[in-house]
């Protein structure tokens, strides 16, 4: 691992391998080895709690697609990878999408199948012990139902050839649709894993599941009811209704894209009843974990369908245009940011967890994202993360590995190969400190909650309201603990505040959370993470001069970097014998083009990966007089010890200018 210059910036190569970390700390929560230790995940209030009474905070990433389906020597490697990072949870995703190899239905392609009604056997195989190796390593499931499932005529499916994905929207309400979800259902929680000896059901490991993946009755424009005989299904169904409830549709005609108030309580009616259906259905079959409906709350109307299941999910992205043309925002300097979305969807008496979000490559300002939504979530008291996504598939080639993201289209969208996660620096590479804040508690949970009351949600105008239109959100999630209240929602908020209301006094500039241990200036576009256990600065760092923390300073000569660290024992940082420090900032695949405003990838690439060196002064308060900080490499070995001093009770080292890596361990000698 040696420095170089290119275009007049200090670079080193760093590859993670698909199959290792250079650092470990699994030791740290050998603990909660194997999941399903403390029996099935419960809901207790607004939180998550095991039979035993454990409540447990999730920090985790999905397996897309082919990547469900690894072999299982790459299984046993991918779950031990997992388990070196801190990671707990893995959402599986996409397994039954049509254009996956392998996918839930068909291992390999070349063999026509008329149908998606029975499960490949070798695919399950792989699955089965996948499971039983996270397992094994404290590594939980949540288990996705209906995502990409193509329906065939053989599924006796009308028109199937036309339908979107999952059959959006009418999977939601079709009567033949909803029963080949239960069938998959009962062949996926009754499979018994040869490798555990329990079915899917009795599976402890398995946490979490939802009934469908970002599919509604709410997003008309994109998935508009438009094939028949779906919609005079539907259609009559609503007649039906209307007539129940002796409103008179006799000389209407009806379109469900216009949202009215009828068409608003109507769809919702069916929305829920769907939700229920399913959650009946499986808890009848012995589903007993917590089921959520689907994930993209971003209006009152659908948030409120999802109050009849047991937690609330929602999937937000920093992410403009695709890998063709894209803005490159720093998320730091913006009021409204990634948290925006995910603070609508989240209602006080419910759990609730984040399964989708990023801020994917090639956005350089990327490693922002990861710590500061892990703190975010934790101030707020949510109960985990999973980004999207660590991998699509499980191919080991160098040419793969040594590259960030790959080139892949999934319904006729080229952008979803910026994805793949579990090489890239900035962004995996900052997952250690991630896990440790999530799972230890590092930040705490805010001193009061704010609810944002939204009434009248049978108005259009109010209840199909965009997020922008709510002026409560930007930035109150980064003060205090924050909720949506709807009509059916109990108040179980301190303080409430209309929707309208503008909570954080934006002209200061910056938020400062209740908790005083984080803090954002989108101005200066810099914030920092300040807790007794990990303590962390992103953003325009290097504009900043010292920047003082609790215990801690920093001084970064890079513009943009974050810097991290975060004790590896039970100890503070001021009293900790081991410590890991993170410093990275913009990454790239060595050899890829842009054009020449840099919103156009033209080339991808295929490696090496290059890091920009980040060169920073740490000064540590530390009652440990006999510290060293050792930088490491890539495949975990020890390249050079940083020139240190330690005088006052002030441990003072310098990153950057020899020996460089992103990863050093300060630890007692």
């Amino acid at each position: 691992m040696k420095a170089y210059i290119k275009n007049d910036t200090k670079y080193i190569q760093y590859n993670l391998p698909w199959d290792d970390m250079p650092i470990d700390i699994s030791y740290v929560f050998e603990h909660e080895k194997p999941a399903g230790k403390h029996g099935f995940m419960t809901v207790n209030g607004n939180k998550f709690q095991f039979e035993d009474g454990t409540e447990m905070k999730f920090w985790g990433t999905n397996f897309n697609s082919g990547a469900n389906f690894p072999s299982h020597e790459y299984s046993r490697k991918v779950a031990k990878r997992l388990a070196k990072t801190g990671i707990n949870i893995v959402r599986f995703h996409q397994l039954d999408a049509e254009w996956s190899t392998p996918n839930i239905f068909q291992f390999t392609k070349g063999k026509f199948s008329d149908n998606t009604r029975s499960l490949d056997p070798e695919s399950l195989d792989r699955l089965d012990y996948l499971i039983y190796c996270l397992k094994e390593e404290g590594i939980y499931v949540y288990l996705d139902l209906l995502t990409y499932r193509k329906f065939k005529s053989g599924d006796g499916v009308y028109c199937a050839k036309d339908l979107e994905d999952a059959g959006r929207p009418y999977t939601n309400f079709d009567p033949t649709m909803i029963e080949l979800q239960k069938e998959f259902c009962k062949q996926i929680w009754t499979h018994v894993n040869p490798y555990t000896s329990l079915a899917y059901k009795d599976e402890p490991a398995i946490a979490l599941c939802e009934v469908t993946n970002e599919n509604d009755l709410f997003h008309h424009k994109r998935f508009p009811v438009i094939h028949e005989p779906y919609r005079s299904n539907l259609e009559k169904q609503y007649r039906e209704w209307a007539k129940d409830k002796g409103i008179d549709l006799s000389n209407d005609k009806i379109n469900f894209e216009a949202m009215d108030e009828n068409i608003l309580v109507f769809k919702r009616k069916i929305q829920e009843s769907y939700y229920l259906e399913m959650m009946d259905y499986m808890r009848s079959i012995g589903v007993k974990i917590p089921i959520t409906g689907t994930n993209w709350s971003n209006s009152p109307n659908l948030l409120s369908t999802q109050l009849v299941t047991d937690f609330v999910d929602s999937h937000a992205y920093w992410w403009f245009g695709d890998q063709r043309k894209f803005d490159s925002r720093l998320m730091t300097g913006s009021k409204s940011t990634i948290i925006d979305a995910l603070t609508f969807s989240r209602v006080l008496d419910k759990p609730y967890f984040v399964s989708e979000w990023d801020e994917p490559w090639p956005n350089k300002w990327r490693a922002e994202c990861s710590l500061y939504i892990a703190a975010v979530g934790l101030l707020q008291g949510w109960d985990g993360f999973t980004i999207h996504t660590y991998r699509y598939g499980t191919n080991t080639d160098e040419f793969v590995t040594r590259k960030i993201g790959r080139d892949l289209v999934i319904g006729n969208s080229y952008y979803r190969g910026i994805f793949d996660v579990y090489n890239d620096p900035a962004k995996y590479g900052l997952f250690y400190h991630a896990s440790l804040m999530t799972r230890r508690g590092d930040v705490k949970t805010s001193n009061s909650s704010i609810g944002m009351k939204i009434e009248n949600i049978d108005e259009p105008e109010i209840g199909m309201m965009s997020i922008s239109e709510m002026t409560a959100i930007p930035l109150t999630s980064e003060y205090k603990k924050f909720g949506t209240v709807l009509p059916q929602s109990p108040e179980v908020q301190d303080i409430m505040v209309n929707y309208d209301e503008q909570v954080v006094d934006h002209t200061k500039g910056e938020v400062l959370s209740d908790t005083g241990e984080l803090y954002r200036s989108w101005e200066k576009q810099y914030g920092w993470i300040d807790t007794d256990n990990t303590k962390a600065v992103y953003g325009m760092v290097g504009k900043q001069g010292d920047i003082k923390l609790n215990d801690l300073t920093i001084k970064a000569e890079n513009e943009f970097a974050t810097i991290a660290i975060s004790t590896l024992t039970h100890d503070p940082i001021n009293n900790s014998q081991n410590m890991l420090l993170t410093a990275v900032g913009i990454c790239d695949t060595a050899d890829s083009v842009y054009n020449e405003d840099g919103t156009a990838l033209l080339e991808p690439g295929t490696g090496p990966i290059e890091c920009e060196v980040i060169k920073a002064q740490i000064s540590i308060k530390s009652n440990r007089k006999n510290l060293k900080v050792w930088s490491v490499d890539a495949e975990g070995f020890l390249t050079g010890v940083m020139p240190s001093t330690y005088e006052n009770g002030i441990f003072q080292f310098q990153i950057g200018d020899e020996f460089e890596s992103i990863y050093y361990l300060v630890q007692e000698q």
